[in-house]
């Protein structure tokens, strides 16, 4: 099939998306989109496109039962902007295509992520690696301006160095984690729904949170259908354990598991996709007060 054009997609091309205080989101290029992702699932019978309500039904169906490949099919490249810690949370996503700036033979930018008033908290108690309220205004003052004024004072010894005629590669090295980098990013839409799931969680850093925010509308513009079938069963989708499942099997019984199904109007679902939930609650080998139809 010839390459595929989306109109929305394309208004976002070369596009900075801003993040924080000095980043940036740009989609770079994309290649496919739904009609990929659809043409390339009936392949083994060779049936393209057809209507947008049948194009939907098969990409929730291939998003809920896990078949991934068609997903792949469909790639985003990405400029981005972003501070040194920031990088380092990502990268940990080995699933992608990335050529980041190199301080051995590039300046670094004179640029560092300052957070806000706001964004100054307290350590969590119940989340070790998460921040709780916020401090006391005073302390987030001081912090705020202690943090300004290192930035500035390790940026004037990077400065100073190199005007001494040290190597890039040994000037960086007490550059700050807060220091803004940049790279190219390509990924599958498979994968970046991965991403996405675990870095718009609630409980994701903030500022990688807004990162997975300017992704996910690119994502969105791509792929519409896809996004939609992601949100509904991956991002806003929940696992359960078999003990789980068996407690909910029990709670669904009391009362029958129709009359709960008809008081959450899931019986309005197609009769397919009904079946199908019903297979879900039942399992193998467990009975209910209606066997599914």
């Amino acid at each position: 099939m010839a390459r595929e054009s989306i109109p929305a997609a394309d208004a976002l091309l070369d596009v900075e998306l801003p993040v924080l205080d000095h980043g940036f989101v740009r989609l770079v290029d994309y290649m496919g989109g739904d009609a990929r992702i659809v043409q390339s699932a009936r392949v083994s019978y060779g049936a393209g496109t057809r209507t947008v309500r049948e194009d939907r039904g098969l990409i929730q169906y291939l998003m809920r039962h896990l078949h991934t490949s068609p997903f792949e099919q469909v790639q985003l490249s990405f400029h981005i902007k972003l501070p040194v810690f920031v990088a380092r949370q990502w990268i940990r996503h080995r699933t992608a295509r990335v050529n980041e700036v190199s301080g051995r033979y590039s300046v670094m930018k004179d640029e560092f992520y300052l957070p806000d008033d706001a964004r100054i908290q307290e350590q969590s108690a119940d989340n070790k690696q998460g921040s709780g309220g916020p401090l006391a205004p005073e302390v987030r003052a001081r912090s705020r301006e202690q943090i300004d004024a290192d930035q500035r004072e390790l940026y004037a010894h990077y400065e100073g160095m190199l005007a001494d005629g040290m190597a890039r590669e040994l000037a960086r090295l007490n550059l700050p984690l807060s220091l803004y980098t940049e790279w190219y990013w390509q990924i599958d839409l498979h994968n970046l729904f991965h991403f996405l799931k675990l870095r718009l969680d609630a409980h994701a850093q903030y500022e990688i949170r807004a990162y997975g925010e300017a992704l996910a509308r690119c994502a969105q513009a791509v792929a519409p259908l896809a996004y939609e079938a992601f949100e509904e069963y991956t991002l806003h989708g929940a696992r359960f354990g078999q003990s789980e499942l068996k407690l909910l099997r029990q709670l669904l019984a009391q009362g029958g598991v129709d009359a709960h199904i008809d008081m959450a109007g899931l019986s309005k679902l197609p009769p397919a996709r009904l079946r199908e939930f019903k297979q879900k609650l039942w399992g193998a080998g467990e009975a209910l007060d209606t066997p599914p139809q």
